[in-house]
């Protein structure tokens, strides 16, 4: 055991002198209170703060990028949290609009998917997911929560495509409200417009346009959208307006196919209108 002793005195000898020679010389310095030790004393304790400081510094930055780094980890996870609620609560918004219009609906309505759309601006139309197996005719209407989408014209066992109201050889029998106006509504390959109105009918910006009474394809009363801008033409008696539909088409994802059964009388007269 003794030898073990000596053994690490004399390696480590002078570290053992040098932690002695500290502590003495701390403890003379602490006892005397003449005025160059106490320089001297207050000398080595800034230069041993100054000296910590700088040591502690690049520790306390690296503590700080983490803290700053995990805040915006919880940030990033905050906001993903944020969206999926949001996202939650536009689907039950939905699905609470499209059960009171369930509701309100005296037709069977038939819930489906959009699984395409077309990239042009001319004939716009969906293919949707379901089809003769689920119900669907030629010539049912689709609607969205909002109002009028658009018509089904092609149908195979589980499939159908819709032309949407952004399709040039779409053209729709509406009624202007209040004042009861019947025109012809068609998309111009940039906007919805009504042509051939008398201008001694006074069209307010806001109007309502849903589908007509006179319309043989489309039941009466469906909402569509509402006149954004009134078309004066220089010359005549007749202007335009412009239609802007309560559903947006570009970023619709499902719509409901509205079971209504086709008039008989008025079957072919329908198919030939929509085949134009």
């Amino acid at each position: 055991m003794v030898k073990f002793l000596f053994k690490i005195i004399r390696s480590y000898k002078e570290y053992i002198l040098l932690f002695a020679l500290s502590a003495v010389s701390l403890l003379v310095l602490s006892f005397n209170d003449s005025s160059q030790l106490v320089r001297l004393k207050q000398f080595a304790f800034g230069n041993f703060a100054v000296v910590s400081e700088l040591i502690n510094y690049p520790v306390s930055l690296f503590r700080q990028r983490e803290s700053i780094e995990k805040l915006k980890r919880e940030n990033a996870n905050l906001m993903l949290e944020l969206s999926r609620l949001k996202n939650r609560v536009d689907e039950n918004n939905e699905l609470r609009a499209a059960f009171n219009l369930r509701d309100s609906l005296e037709y069977p309505l038939i819930a489906a998917d959009i699984i395409s759309k077309t990239v042009n601006y001319i004939d716009g139309s969906f293919i949707i997911n379901k089809g003769l197996e689920d119900g669907i005719r030629i010539g049912m209407p689709a609607i969205s929560s909002s109002g009028l989408v658009g018509l089904v014209t092609e149908i195979s066992h589980d499939y159908s495509v819709v032309r949407n109201l952004y399709n040039t050889r779409l053209k729709i029998a509406v009624t202007i409200k209040p004042l009861n106006l019947n025109g012809i509504m068609t998309w111009d390959g940039n906007k919805l417009i009504i042509k051939n109105i008398p201008s001694t009918y006074d069209i307010q910006i806001g109007s309502k346009v849903e589908t007509s009474d006179f319309s043989t394809i489309f039941p009466p009363n469906l909402p569509i959208g509402e006149v954004t801008e009134r078309e004066e033409v220089p010359v005549g008696f007749l202007h335009s307006v412009t239609v802007r539909p309560y559903t947006d088409i570009r970023t619709l994802y499902n719509v409901f196919i509205m079971q209504i059964v086709p008039d008989k009388k008025l079957d072919d007269i329908k198919l030939n209108l929509i085949k134009k």
